[in-house]
């Protein structure tokens, strides 16, 4: 007679909005957003959230909403030929929490992604081209 051997995981239980990127943008973006070298890159540039101002939230929510590729140059490496799909494994209300650590923590601004935000973008679909040029040459 066989012996099953059935692994049991707990579920995973998010307690802080880091916690929150970790179970939901890590594998890409790694721990603590510190990028994936030609895979995704680093969310934790202060320079480039700051440079985008009171614009960094309606980036990052048309980021989120419509994904993203193309070429980027970032800190001396290229990506390229990689999409970053729509977010669609969260809640709104995770995303929110998500998108606020990335602008408050690893941006270091004091900028607020919003449900109103997360809307707009919904409603607006931003493309891949205009999110590009949204972006400002800080990298």
């Amino acid at each position: 007679m066989a012996i099953s051997t059935a692994l049991i995981v707990p579920p995973v239980f998010a307690e802080t909005p880091e916690d929150l990127f970790e179970i939901h943008c890590a594998a890409c973006h790694n721990s603590g957003g510190i990028g994936n070298p030609g895979l995704a890159p680093p969310l934790n540039r202060p320079v480039f959230w700051q440079a985008l101002g009171s614009k960094a939230p309606e980036y990052l929510t048309g980021v989120v909403v419509s994904g993203l590729a193309g070429r980027l140059d970032i800190q001396g490496q290229m990506y390229i030929g990689l999409i970053m799909p729509p977010v669609a494994s969260t809640t709104d209300e995770e995303l929110i929490e998500i998108g606020n650590w990335v602008l408050q923590s690893l941006g270091e601004t004091e900028e607020v992604l919003t449900q109103d935000l997360l809307d707009a973008a919904r409603e607006s679909q931003p493309s891949h081209a205009n999110l590009r040029a949204m972006r400002p040459a800080v990298d």
